[in-house]
């Protein structure tokens, strides 16, 4: 099938799909004599378990780390679990700094009276220099 096909059937852009050729997460598609590449079924199955990784927020090396774990016969399966539990550790930690965000932005918003005035504590606030960047 063609790339609009494979993506169609996929799920990923076509975009997606050559960028995955391009670092190496998809083996190069094979062409055919008019330039055009041709996917087969078992590119359309990587392509899935890319996006279902992707979808779960794995980095595109952690996709190629579980890709060569999923293709490797003799893995362990303790590989792929330790690997899934550091990438919940990670996910917890950008929810927990997702979460100070929300609250500090929440406790700008109850400052703010929103009303003709121009003084603005939420403006206030981004434009005083944070801890990291004044050290």
């Amino acid at each position: 099938m063609n790339i609009g096909e494979a993506s169609k059937a996929s799920g990923v852009s076509a975009k997606m799909i050559r960028y995955y050729e391009q670092i190496g997460l998809i083996p190069p598609a094979e062409r055919k004599s008019s330039g055009y590449r041709f996917y087969t079924q078992e590119d359309i199955h990587r392509l899935h378990f890319i996006r279902r990784a992707r979808d779960l927020g794995f980095s595109v090396a952690e996709i190629g780390d579980l890709l060569g774990l999923w293709n490797d016969r003799t893995r362990q399966s303790a590989d792929v679990k330790r690997l899934a539990q550091a990438h919940i550790a990670e996910l917890e930690q950008r929810i927990d700094k997702l979460r100070q965000m929300t609250g500090t932005l929440q406790t700008l918003i109850d400052c703010c009276a929103g009303d003709e005035r121009p003084d603005c504590p939420i403006l206030a606030n981004l434009e005083r220099p944070d801890e990291t960047t004044a050290a």
